[in-house]
């Protein structure tokens, strides 16, 4: 169902609000997260390998949107820092498999505080019944547009 037509594009701000949360929610994460040595973007990282047990390079690309270059600076980061360790398949040398180093497992466990911290900075002007309704549409467009990472639990993800 077209709501935006090219005579009300102008009119419509949608994809400015959205890019701008987007922005706004990276920068309360880096706050957040100053304290740790992270960015919201090694967060997002390591996040999904604690969260989703997500253990391979490609598997994060794509879960993340990166390209692969992107994604082995990333991984160069976090392992300078201590965080993951990258290790050979024991049956495919050209595989890569990414773990949680101590550090990175210790860290992961301040995560749902980091996280929530940040987000309810986020969205903390909202009521309740607000930020359920958000999440439902955002969640349905996304859904839409077959975004798998809207339904994600543990366990979901195919490896």
């Amino acid at each position: 169902m077209p709501h935006i037509t090219p005579q009300t594009f102008y009119d419509s701000q949608i994809g400015m609000l959205l890019g701008r949360s987007a922005i706004l929610k990276d920068r309360l994460l880096d706050k957040h997260l100053e304290a740790y040595g992270l960015t919201a973007a090694q967060f997002k990282v390591l996040i999904i390998m604690a969260r989703w047990n997500v253990d391979t390079p490609a598997e994060l690309c794509r879960h993340l949107a990166l390209d692969s270059g992107s994604m082995t600076r990333m991984l160069g980061r976090l392992e300078q820092k201590q965080l993951i360790v990258r290790r050979r398949s024991d049956t495919d040398r050209r595989q890569v498999h990414i773990v949680l180093a101590a550090a990175g497992q210790a860290l992961a466990q301040r995560f749902p505080h980091i996280g929530a911290a940040a987000m309810n900075e986020f969205v903390g002007v909202l009521e309740s019944s607000e930020l359920t309704e958000l999440e439902r549409i955002l969640s349905k467009i996304l859904t839409h547009a077959g975004d798998r990472a809207v339904c994600w639990s543990p366990g979901d993800i195919d490896k």
